[in-house]
Order: structure tokens, then sequence, then C-alpha cells
């Protein structure tokens, strides 16, 4: 054995070796672990092959969906013709009439049976862990979204109809698209449409100016549009992996706009777009250079005056945790706490938990380390992959077999407009939050003490959105657990973003549950919940309009914008220069 530590050198460059291999990896597989589905597969096999009674029932249930398509073809022969299973109500596929002839029922029904039995193979084995069954149930599920017959020429009768109609010319159209398409991939240029919602010019049109800036966040204060103002002014929070302004999209789409409509003096903040050269900034820095350092300025610019914050996704996460660090201290700038689409407790966070265990995150790492940050692309992938029934597939349908163009709207511009995530901050949120839950279990670390969110003692108004995949409502509706004091939770239909972007007006069915929960009542858990609160029709803006005017003192004069005495002077016009940096 050689004693000289210098005498044989891989074992100290391995790491480095091991790390850029995995990057390698994991830029071909948008961040997905192979180890990781290997494993899942593995404990899902293993465990199979040992439960015979699971192997008994899966053959009954085969031989059982067997005879329902074989009756369902008979009574289709007769006129009797009820389909022998249904999608699910979120599945639109098969909607189209075309899909009840035959034999393209048979053929979709034939589906939809395949898809109930591979997600009962992959579920209730005895003996897989949880995780792995999720991994195996969401990988079987992509194979089966691939091959739907929805996606192929010949056994989807809507594109065959469109074929005949056209005489083949939305195939030669969606062609045309295919090739523009992976023009612009290669040459990384914008997706066609989005030129036309450029913030500030198009979208991000409320008037105000930018009243603070540092190194990582630009604080605008917007003009005032009423005579008089709620005393209290409100600070939006948004998520630090997508841009503000989904919060402030076209005028009529924008909740900045009404708010300030509604009389109240507004504030946001933009987060910058980090690059390589901030790749060691921390939750920390995200905690006091933005969520505090945003706080300090309101204050100064409206003294004497409480704060009503709001925090979207992420941002209400951060928020959360400076609202419990403040209530720590004995910090009463506070009045009150609104949570959009924001979890609290990462315990079930929904599919997007399937990215995150050790295993992932370390090959996360291997790819941040060689750039310096998380590219907003293989966010935007992940994103994609949970929803790849319609974010992609039948994206693709609409695309190059029917040979249209997807109309790109506002909502639609913004999430192409994708951010990065410092390689730091990132690794460390998914960690502490994702991982470990050390916020809602009591050890997620301010200033090196810990902080408890059930030392919030401000009101609190929390959203959940029905169709979320990123913050799935049952666990937004954590705060019902983690805190004590008055909570008045909302529960609005859509998904993470199309429920929040939801203004009042006609045009569009919309619906949302509302109820408060008083510091003396009990625990009631979610379902119930959702069976017993009250349903309203319409937006679920008026009803937060109405709570922040329940929490405000009264209606005074605008304050000015800015305080110059205290360092805080207008720098800009709105929306800044954070927000144009892609």
């Amino acid at each position: 054995m050689n004693d000289n530590p210098q005498a044989n050198p891989e074992p100290a460059l391995q790491p480095g070796l091991d790390r850029a291999v995995n990057a390698q990896q994991a830029g071909r597989t948008q961040g997905l672990v192979p180890a990781s589905l290997g494993d899942a597969y593995t404990d899902w096999l293993t465990h199979l092959a040992a439960s015979p009674g699971k192997q008994q029932e899966l053959m009954r249930e085969a031989l059982d969906n067997y005879l329902h398509l074989s009756a369902h073809a008979v009574k289709h022969t007769t006129g009797q013709c009820q389909p022998c299973i249904e999608p699910l109500p979120q599945d639109k596929r098969f909607a189209a009439p075309e899909w009840q002839q035959w034999p393209f029922n048979l053929i979709y029904q034939s589906f939809l049976l395949n898809q109930q039995w591979w997600h009962n193979a992959t579920t209730g084995v005895p003996g897989v862990s949880e995780h792995h069954e999720s991994l195996a149930t969401f990988g079987a599920r992509q194979l089966l979204d691939m091959f739907s017959p929805s996606n192929f020429l010949p056994t989807n009768p809507e594109v065959l109809a469109e074929t005949l109609k056209t005489g083949g010319a939305n195939l030669l159209k969606g062609a045309q698209n295919l090739s523009r398409e992976a023009l612009r991939q290669a040459s990384d240029a914008p997706y066609a449409g989005t030129e036309n919602f450029r913030p500030g010019q198009e979208v991000a049109l409320t008037p105000g100016k930018v009243v603070f800036r540092n190194h990582l966040i630009e604080l605008i204060q917007y003009s005032p549009q009423t005579k008089t103002v709620f005393a209290e002014p409100i600070l939006i929070v948004p998520s630090w992996i997508m841009k503000f302004y989904i919060l402030d999209l076209s005028p009529d789409n924008s909740l900045v706009a009404y708010l300030v409509g509604k009389g109240h003096t507004v504030f946001i903040m933009s987060w910058k777009n980090p690059d390589a050269s901030d790749r060691n900034l921390g939750m920390d820095d995200y905690l006091n250079a933005g969520v505090m350092a945003a706080i300090d300025a309101v204050s100064a610019i409206v003294p004497e005056r409480k704060i009503q914050a709001l925090g979207y996704c992420l941002g209400g996460t951060l928020l959360s945790i400076a609202a419990a660090s403040m209530a720590r201290s004995h910090d009463e700038r506070l009045q009150s706490l609104t949570l959009l689409a924001s979890e609290l407790d990462f315990s079930e966070p929904g599919e997007l938990g399937l990215f995150i265990d050790k295993s992932q995150l370390t090959f996360l790492d291997s790819l941040m380390a060689k750039k310096g940050y998380l590219d907003g692309k293989q966010m935007a992938g992940a994103f994609t992959l949970l929803n790849s029934r319609d974010m992609l597939w039948s994206r693709m349908v609409h695309d190059y077999l029917m040979g249209s163009n997807r109309p790109v709207n506002d909502l639609v511009a913004w999430n192409l407009d994708a951010t990065r995530m410092p390689y730091r901050q990132h690794s460390e949120y998914l960690r502490q939050l994702y991982l470990k839950n050390d916020l809602a279990e009591g050890r997620y670390q301010v200033d090196g003490k810990p902080v408890a969110l059930s030392d919030i003692d401000v009101p609190v108004f929390a959203l959940g959105t029905q169709r979320d995949t990123v913050s799935p409502w049952h666990s937004v509706y954590k705060i019902h657990s983690l805190t004590q004091t008055d909570l008045t939770f909302c529960l609005t239909t859509g998904g993470h973003n199309v429920g929040i972007v939801n203004p009042p007006g006609p045009g569009v069915k919309r619906s949302y549950q509302l109820a408060t929960r008083a510091t003396d009542a009990g625990y009631m858990d979610p379902d119930t919940w959702a069976h017993t609160a009250p349903a309203h029709e319409g937006s679920w803006w008026p009803a937060l309009a109405n709570w922040l005017q329940q929490h405000s003192s009264q209606r005074v004069a605008p304050p000015p914008t800015g305080n110059l005495s205290r360092g805080y002077t207008t720098l800009e016009d709105a929306p800044g220069q954070f927000v144009l940096v892609s």
C-alpha cells in the first residue's frame, strides 16, 4: 500500500468525472434518472412476481375486459351501443362524435380498457414503495399516451375526416408546421406569435414605476387609479420560477390592474432572471434580498401602515417563511397574508414529486453545476411530461395531423417566456422543502433558528385550484393543520395558471367554493370541506377583493411614488428591466 496521498489522484477527480457524465445524461433525458426508473420497475416486478393473488386479479380483469369489449361489439351490431368504459373527465381525446362510429369505438374502448388494466397492474402491489409505485404508474401512462389511437392517422377518425374533406391539405400543412418547428428549435428562435405579447408593450401595461432595485429584485409601485386608496398597501411576491407578469397580462386579464382599480396601492416584485454569475445565491438571499428587502421598501414608502402581503406559487411559500420569521421576532408589519396555489407542506406534492428523490437531485445537481443554473427549458420539459397527453401528444395531433396552428394568447406567450434558477438556491429549496419537508416539520431555519408556521397570527386567505398538478389543492389545504389563525380557504376551477388568471366577466364558465375557519374551529378534512363549502358562480377575484377590503382600515389619499428621503426614488417606468431579460 502506498501511503503517499499524491500517488493516486484518480479518487479525488472521480466526483468531477461523475458529475460531468451525469450532466451529459441529464441533458439527454430532461433530467430524469434512468436508475430511478430502473429501481422503480425492479421493485414493482419483484413484488408482483411474489404476489400470486395480485396476478390472479389481473388475469381475471384481463378476461373481464375481453368479455366486455366483445359484448360491446355485439351490441353495436344491434344498435344498442353503450360504451363499456368512459374516459376520465379530463380526457378529451375521444369526445368527438366520430369516435362512436365502428370500428373506432372498438379501438378507443380497447385502449381505455388497456389503460385501466395497466393502472391496476402498477398500483396496489403489496410491498412496493409509494414512490416507486408512482414512478411505475407514471411510466406506464407515458407509454400508453404515446401509443394512443388518437395519435395516428389510420386510427383517428377526426383526422381521417379532415383528410378526406381537404384532400390531404391538412397533412401538407402539418408537414409545414413540423418543418417550421424543427427549424425553430434548431435555431433556438422564439415561438411564432410570442412577439405580439412583449412586456411593457402588449402585456404588463399597468402604469407604475420601479422604485427599488438590488442584485436580485426590482420593486414596482403601481400608479393609483382612484381618488382615495385603502390605507394598507398590497405587496405581491410572485414565484422566482416565473416572470411576474402572469399577474399583469393584458389589461382585461390583469390581477394587478384589477386590485389597483379597486382602490389598492399595489407593489410587486420582479425577480432577476439569473445567469451563471448567480450560481451561489441561496434561499437566504432570496429571503433577505428578496422578500424582506421588498417589505422594507414598502414600509418606507408607505410608513406607519401595515402590509397586505400576497404570494403566488413558490412566492407564497417564501412569503410564509418570511411571515413566520417576522412573527418569531415580533415584527408586526404584516396586516394579512394571501397565498395563491402555494404549498407549505410538501409531503404530498402530487406528480411533481416523481422528479424529486435523492437520485434525481444528485443528477440535477450535476446538470446545474455545469452551467451554474437550471435552464427554464428543463423545468418546462418536466411540466410537459406531467401532462404529456394534452401538452405534447394532443398538440402534435392538432398541429401536425390536423394541420392547424396553435393560437398564441397572452398566457401562452408568458408560459413560453421561461426563467432560470440559480444552482445553489434551486438545490436548497428542492432538498429542504420538497425532499425533507423542513418547513412543515419545523426544521427550516432562518438566521440559524427554526421557524414555525404556527407562529403566524395574521388572517390568511389561501387559494387552491382543482386541476393543479404543480401545487395540488389537497396539498395547499394542509395549511389548515399548520396554522392557527383565521383562515379563509378558496377552491376554484382551473389549473395552476388558468385558475389564477381568472378575471370576472362573461363568456367563460368558472366557479369557486369559499369558507372561513375561525381560530377555535376543529379540523375538517379536504374532501369533507369540498362537499360542504358554499359554491359560487363566477371568478374568485371579487371574493379576494372583498376579503382584502374587510382587512383594511380606511381609505386615504394615495401615497407618493417612492420616498426620496428614505432612498427610494423612481428609477424607470414599469415593468422595469429584469422582466425583459431572456
